[in-house]
């Protein structure tokens, strides 16, 4: 029965009960009838069924270290609220929904309310309709004035995948309603000839925050009908809005409020997250308003078998004679495959692009041996492609064509994979909100599923498949950003300024940094202080000083050298790493070697080659102390964060052989040194520390490497970060310490938030890290603990006894770090900020024995949709 149907006296009678939250629980098949791709019939094998046949086998079965099962749970329904219109609620019934969940009716009820809401709910709870179902009847009420688009919605995604997903969604949904519902996508694959329809026309425009950065704010005049008719902005997958990236699109969000302003509109956000902690703090930090928030999931949930797999160790040697674990990507290749045979439609989740490749390929040749047909069904998907490449691929995905998938975190985001039977994640993927995000994809319309997180050979993943507790007992964490970091604020004042002069009422918006900073942008000619405000005073485009992605600098070409042919792109920030002289490059399944990069016209050239290895960057880094903002004593020692300034150059690269990880050399490389402000925690020894702990002065540069290495390693469990985005050092005497010393850093300019997320959890940090090390198998250090893959000094010297030792004598007297500050200070020590946006890198190597943050594999999380605009 539909009760938005019913009189208008029965109507108010209901929304009462539905505004009190009044739901009732109901079998899960009754809200949304589920949807399976054309050509797929019959039941599907059970997760259990499933896991058992992926394991079967003596040695398979050893190799799962815990299983989780979650059982199924039923949905609450509700009404939707009186306001949403008729037509909207028959078109969404149209669509096999009958009723809403409780979750939904009440975010519908809050945003029609003008209130700004976050919906926090797990993976395929409804979030999308939640919010849709308010837009489009809002969207409904503007057609009806005399120029046909009297409101208009704004949707911003992390990438391009996920708004070209919605809006098939919204097309879809909205098809009973007319032409009245007019949605475009506005990115950088949009065509030029249809760039002013969407912006004349179209009342639903769905973009990411770099083409608002880029394009539409920096145009506002010819946007001016759109933002002047403005009621709701979107913004979907929050919870990747971390980091430097968070920091940026939450500046972007508040020039947006500014313009918006401008033209007399007051839009309301209406915000969709994984479930995570404190959502309406993280929400309101993004847009700089208070925002309501609804976190109890009503939506139903098929059972969940979720398994940890650890690959074995191999009979193969790596650096130092230490055990070589089985890869990831190897095992992760051979589930894909396994799971392919049995005809399980899966998708499996990488950390890297060349990952994602790696898999594909193995998985492709070993069903070619079998069954031809079977290998043109899996595929790759990863961010560098090219637009037309992307699209056929999420054509093959909804079409069900494709059974297997490996790919990036660009389908982790909201991308509908209806009909999925298992996930594969190779690797933790960083944080638990992540790894949640990433299981839900399978199991959809209620369904059960298989999820198989399989371990890298590293800290993290060696102390989770074996610590499951850490996994399914604890929350999700709090997102980090930090929108008053100087580096990222500067830009945007400045291209505040080139979009509307800064005046004093405008301060506030943009936080309490601002004072301090407008004085340096006008020393540097930036900005210009005039009677009515600040004006920007360059010809340059000033968006173009900030790259939201953290990158920096022009992404760099991969051209095929015989053809000319572009093959896609990388960051500059990581094309030393990834595409250096001699690197091995993946494309579509095709395998590359560059044999040249040109820094100055930004361009990689390759040619096609069949070599039996991958390689991997390796570099070294030097630090120095600009400003000690926070130390406390720890025992002897002292735990301290502050401002540092790093010293950072790629030396050389390892071949690695393909599956095994062997090492099979290592090559010099001649790149230019880079240099960057950023935060850092660090904490030092005192001699009588060491003596306590037996480090002698033989074995105190590896105890503290060691260390150092897998404090790296653990610090995403408890910060929201990658290991890639932080590095460190450690020193057995710091010229600015006169102790030994071991630093953790921000692998961003002005930091990140996680250096100081690490401050405010040493204790808790570090004591994992004693115990990844002190568990761990081998005999002397292996990468499961203590190597590092990316370590500029061969990982030597590393002394896992020392390490152990030494941690545990400092966690005898753990201090009481002081309460996190909810509004950092700005670093004080970066002198014209603006200036160090895309600064070019140059200052000598330094000592050290470091790991350097870098992205060796083009690594995703929010970088998967880079230079979108």
């Amino acid at each position: 029965m539909a009760f938005n149907h019913l009189p208008a006296a029965m109507h108010d009678a209901l929304e009462a009960l539905s505004v009190m939250a009044v739901t009732h629980s109901v079998p899960m098949a009754t809200n949304q009838r589920p949807r399976r791709p054309a050509g797929e019939t019959g039941s599907r094998p059970s997760p259990g069924m499933v896991l058992d046949r992926l394991s079967s086998g003596e040695s398979r079965a050893a190799r799962i270290t815990h299983t989780e099962h979650m059982p199924a749970r039923e949905g609450r329904h509700a009404v939707w609220p009186h306001r949403i219109r008729p037509e909207v609620i028959a078109a969404i019934e149209s669509a096999g929904i009958d009723h809403p969940w409780a979750h939904q009716a009440e975010a519908a009820e809050h945003a029609l309310d003008g209130e700004h809401v976050v919906i926090a709910t797990g993976t395929a709870s409804g979030k999308s309709l939640a919010y849709l179902a308010p837009v489009l009847s809002t969207l409904l009420d503007g057609s009806e004035a005399p120029n046909g688009r009297g409101t208009t919605a704004l949707y911003l995604s992390p990438t391009k995948a996920l708004a070209a997903d919605q809006r098939r969604a919204v097309r879809e949904l909205a098809a009973p309603l007319g032409n009245r519902i007019r949605p475009a996508v506005y990115d950088g694959d949009t065509p030029v000839e249809e760039r002013e329809w969407v912006r004349q026309y179209a009342n639903h425009v769905l973009t990411n925050p770099d083409m608002l950065h880029r394009g539409i704010l920096p145009s506002h005049p010819r946007w001016a009908s759109f933002l002047r008719a403005l009621r709701y902005v979107v913004i979907d997958e929050c919870h990747t809005y971390r980091g430097v990236f968070g920091s940026h699109v939450a500046q972007v969000l508040r020039r947006l409020r500014r313009i918006c302003a401008r033209y007399g509109s007051e839009p309301v956000f209406l915000l969709a997250s994984a479930t995570s902690a404190d959502p309406a703090v993280a929400a309101g930090r993004l847009t700089g308003l208070p925002v309501t928030e609804v976190s109890d999931d009503a939506s139903p949930r098929g059972e969940l078998v979720f398994a940890l797999w650890e690959p074995p160790l191999t009979e193969l040697h790596g650096e130092r004679g230490a055990p070589v674990r089985r890869t990831a990507t190897a095992e992760t290749a051979d589930l894909l495959t396994d799971l392919t045979r049995q005809g399980v439609r899966s998708v499996a989740f990488v950390r890297s692009r060349r990952g994602a490749e790696l898999i594909s390929v193995i998985a492709q040749e070993r069903l070619a041996e079998t069954d031809r047909s079977l290998a043109r069904r899996v595929a790759a998907y990863r961010g560098g492609y090219l637009p037309e490449e992307r699209r056929a691929l999420e054509h093959a995905l909804h079409s069900g064509e494709l059974l297997g998938l490996a790919a990036t975190t660009a389908l982790e985001l909201g991308v509908d994979v209806s009909g999925l039977d298992a996930v594969l994640i190779a690797g933790y993927p960083g944080t638990r909100a992540s790894l949640w995000q990433q299981a839900g994809r399978a199991g959809r319309s209620g369904e059960g599923a298989l999820a198989v997180m399989i371990a890298r050979d590293d800290p993290l993943d060696t102390y989770l498949v074996h610590h499951p507790e850490a996994i399914f007992d604890q929350p999700v964490e709090s997102t980090v950003l930090d929108p008053d970091n100087p580096y990222v604020l500067a830009p945007h004042l400045c291209a505040a300024a080139s979009e509307l002069p800064l005046t004093e009422s405008d301060l506030d918006l943009f936080g309490p940094a601002v004072p301090d900073l407008l004085p340096q942008l006008e020393g540097a000619g930036l900005l210009r202080r005039r009677s009515t405000g600040w004006y920007w005073t360059r010809r340059e485009r000033a968006a173009d000083l900030a790259d939201i992605r953290g990158g920096g600098g022009s992404p760099v070409r991969i051209v095929e050298a015989g053809t000319g042919r572009l093959l896609g792109t990388v960051d500059e920030a990581a094309s030393h790493a990834a595409v250096h002289e001699g690197a091995v490059h993946l494309h579509q399944g095709r395998t590359y070697l560059v044999r040249e990069l040109d820094l100055k016209d930004s361009v990689a050239l390759v040619e096609e080659a069949v070599p039996p290895y991958s390689t991997t960057a390796r570099d070294t880094t030097s630090i120095a102390v600009l400003d000690t903002e926070t130390e406390i004593p720890w025992g002897a020692g002292r735990l301290c964060y502050g401002s540092v300034e790093v010293t950072n150059q790629v030396v050389s690269f390892l071949r690695r052989r393909l599956i095994t990880g062997e090492v099979l050399g290592e090559t010099k490389l001649d790149l230019p040194p880079r240099t960057l402000r950023t935060r850092a925690v660090w904490w030092t020894v005192t001699e009588d520390q060491l003596d306590a702990a037996r480090i002698t002065p033989e074995i105190l540069g590896g105890a503290l490497h060691a260390a150092e290495h897998a404090s790296i390693g653990m610090l995403p469990l408890f910060a929201t970060c990658d290991r890639w985005d932080i590095g460190g050092v450690s020193v057995p005497l710091h010229p600015d310490t006169l102790l030994p010393t071991v630093f953790v850093y921000d692998g961003h300019p002005g930091g990140a938030g996680f250096a100081e997320r690490a401050f405010h959890t040493a204790e808790a940090w570090l004591k994992a890290t004693r115990e990844a090390i002190a568990s761990c198998e081998c005999e002397a250090g292996c990468p499961s603990c203590i190597q590092s893959p990316k370590c500029g000094n061969g990982n030597d010297p590393l002394h896992k006894r020392g390490a152990v030792r030494l941690l545990t004598e400092i966690l005898r007297e753990t201090p009481e770090p002081p309460p996190a500050d909810p509004t950092p200070e700005p670093t004080p020590q970066a002198p014209n900020p603006a200036l160090e946006v895309q600064k070019a890198p140059g200052a000598p190597e330094g000592p050290g024995t470091p790991e350097a943050p870098g992205p060796t594999e083009t690594p995703e999380g929010p970088q998967e949709a880079r230079n979108p605009s």
